[in-house]
């Protein structure tokens, strides 16, 4: 063996041996462009090598934090931010290797998921999204706003949870708005003018999922009333390797028939909707952001649940549970919508939302029956729907005084003789109808014989009767899957349907 081979082999034996040195790695969502919540210890995480030291210099102070490592090589810190402006900061990571993030804000951090219509975008998209939200083309030509940011994650499933998402944070731009969620940026768009703060804005939404898909496994599991859901998964996973097993066997067969000439091949290998099955959104979209300290959650989902109704009172709400469990950041706000009018939902999934809106802690429901389309179960006017979601985190998480931010919801009903009179909240300034007359009340007695009825308002209540109906012991309010309601409050805000009974 000549000196060179001596020499190589003695070099890959010594390399063998040394550790290899993994330089620091940061997740997408810590990067240039990021907003970070203000007056917080927010998080910073990533990689390295194991034990190793990492120097952080923050932009909006003096002395570094140096921080080592864990023995697995993950590493994680909170550091202080100050109160929001609009100066743009680096922040130094300095390792076996140096990163610096350019262009970071301070402010306030919002999450925004759901199914399709938190993910329908401000423009056209190739596909499903061929119409924009209304004015879409003047919406993003007047979308210059370089302090809201906007960070989409890609849509992926998973069987086991992930550390990490595909995407990156961009000024919020007429380039940048067209593919981002409609809902998030005209929630985001109010925040920012009206409380003159950076706005970043996390999406991480995929059409025609159910919440199942976005709560955790370990959630589903210790809850005996899930276990249907986690059975029909299997189901569904069976029926679908049957099916592969029958693609395969006639491939085969036609393989043989045809000599190995597949080119006239009508078979269609069956697909897998991996979105579909529980807790794997949870792994791939959300298990990934739960370290990004953020103030709240907005939440558009409801639409593929609607057969599963009554399973939604407790779903949901154990979804939330399991949310704010993971940030570990104490009961957080969380404003979502309730589903709009459509020809393929009913009244059950409404009234799901509407019972959770009252069981769930710091949470808030926006109603959009006056801006849904019965044909399309992709409303087009995001912005109202932006906008009330917005009146609630301006109300009720920035104490924003005097601004009503619901319409009226029903309290309770009292009966007098032949009438039912109706009380609500959120009708402290009274009540309004859009219209000539009151529609979408109904009135039943005893027989639970639903007739329409005569509706009136007085003051801050609705009184109603029929003819029909001498005793009446129950009303149902908007109480079908297209229903066209006109009650308001004088904020302009809808009112949300509802029934008195339990039938």
């Amino acid at each position: 063996m000549n000196y060179f081979k001596k020499l190589l082999l003695i070099l890959i034996v010594l390399g063998a041996k040394l550790p290899l040195i993994a330089q620091v790695k940061l997740p997408a969502l810590v990067g240039d462009n990021m907003v970070l919540q203000q007056n917080s210890k927010v998080n910073l995480w990533g990689w390295a090598s194991p034990n190793e030291k990492i120097n952080i210099q923050l932009g909006w102070q003096t002395a570094p934090v140096v921080i080592t490592a864990n023995p697995d090589g993950t590493w994680k810190t909170a550091v202080d931010t100050p109160k929001g402006n609009e100066k743009a900061y680096d922040i130094t990571i300095d390792a076996s290797n140096k990163i610096i993030l350019h262009n970071v804000l301070i402010g306030e951090v919002w999450i925004c998921s759901g199914q399709s219509n938190m993910y329908f975008p401000v423009g056209k998209e190739e596909g499903t999204w061929k119409t924009g939200v209304v004015n879409y083309e003047e919406e993003i030509k007047n979308a210059n706003f370089p302090n809201i940011r906007i960070f989409t994650v890609l849509t992926k499933a998973s069987q086991k949870p992930l550390d990490d998402v595909t995407g990156s944070w961009k000024e919020c731009s007429p380039a940048s708005v067209k593919s981002f969620s409609a809902v998030g940026y005209f929630f985001g768009r109010n925040l920012y003018q009206k409380l003159n703060v950076p706005i970043g804005l996390i999406a991480s939404s995929w059409g025609g999922t159910k919440a199942e898909a976005w709560t955790s496994e370990k959630v589903l599991e210790e809850n005996t009333d899930f276990l249907p859901i986690l059975e029909n998964d299997a189901k569904n996973e069976k029926l679908y390797q049957e099916k592969l097993e029958a693609y395969y066997s006639d491939l085969k067969k036609e393989r043989i028939a045809n000599n190995n000439d597949l080119s006239k091949s009508q078979l269609k290998k069956p697909k897998k909707e991996d979105n579909k099955t529980s807790y794997v959104l949870y792994n791939a979209m959300l298990n990934p952001l739960v370290n990004y300290t953020m103030k709240g959650v907005i939440w558009y989902q409801g639409e593929s649940n609607a057969e599963q109704a009554y399973l939604y009172r407790s779903l949901f709400p154990a979804m939330v549970k399991n949310w704010r469990n993971d940030w570990n950041q104490g009961d957080f706000p969380f404003y979502f919508v309730q589903i709009a009018p459509h020809k393929g939902q009913n009244p059950d999934i409404r009234e799901a939302q509407l019972i959770s809106s009252k069981s769930i802690a710091n949470s808030g429901m926006v109603v959009t029956t006056d801006v849904g389309d019965a044909n399309n179960i992709h409303p087009i006017d995001k912005q109202t729907v932006g906008y009330r979601l917005s009146l609630l985190a301006r109300a009720k998480t920035y104490n924003e005084p005097n601004l009503v931010f619901s319409g009226p919801i029903y309290n309770n009903m009292k009966i007098k003789k032949n009438r039912a009179q109706l009380f609500f909240d959120y009708a402290e300034s009274g009540l309004v109808k859009n219209g000539d007359v009151l529609k979408e009340f109904e009135i039943a007695g005893e027989d639970k014989v639903f007739y329409p009825a005569d509706a009136k308002i007085e003051g801050k209540t609705v009184v109603v009767s029929s003819e029909k109906v001498k005793s009446p012991v129950a009303v149902r309010f908007a109480w079908k899957a297209i229903p066209e309601p006109n009650l308001f409050n004088k904020e302009k805000l809808p009112a949300s349907p509802f029934r008195t009974d339990d039938w």
